[in-house]
């Protein structure tokens, strides 16, 4: 749970300065060729849509592992393995929702649980329909109608 008001470090207290002024930073992205190849992949789509400014805004990097993908809020840094860049249109998707859980992080919210979960899906589906919308590529657009299936069938909504 992020600290309350009261007990923000002063990093806290930076970092939420630092992504309230709109600034981005430069994002980084560590790991093998193929994994870096399939993150910028991902991060193309990302662009597309026009995320990549929010999506910079809270992440500053994107590295490989070989564990279970998740998202490290005190490093602002998104640890995903092999499995979960496969697919640049989901990974994407996953990058941007990734995102909106930082972001709700840093602004205090319950960024975890049932309520938290639903918004964070919310925020992909978002991304999802976006990315549909303003891609020219049937591939893209196919993919994306076969994610929001997916997620359209999920306990999540």
């Amino acid at each position: 749970m992020p600290p309350s008001e009261g007990t923000q470090t002063e990093e806290d207290v930076k970092r939420k300065k630092f992504t309230g002024k709109g600034c981005k930073r430069r994002l980084r992205v560590k790991g093998s060729s193929e994994f870096k190849q399939k993150v910028r992949e991902a991060l193309k789509l990302i662009k597309t849509a026009g995320y990549y400014d929010f999506l910079r805004t809270y992440i500053r990097e994107i590295s490989e592992i070989d564990g279970f993908t998740q998202l490290r809020e005190a490093e602002a840094i998104i640890w995903a393995n092999k499995y979960a860049v496969a697919n640049p249109v989901d990974a994407a998707s996953l990058f941007v929702q990734k995102a909106n859980h930082m972001k709700e992080y840093l602004e205090g919210k319950m960024y975890f649980g049932g309520e938290a979960e639903r918004r964070s899906v919310q925020k992909r589906i978002e991304f999802l329909e976006v990315l549909k919308a303003k891609s020219r590529k049937r591939e893209i657009k196919e993919e994306c109608e076969r994610l929001l299936k997916s997620w359209a069938e999920s306990v999540y909504l």
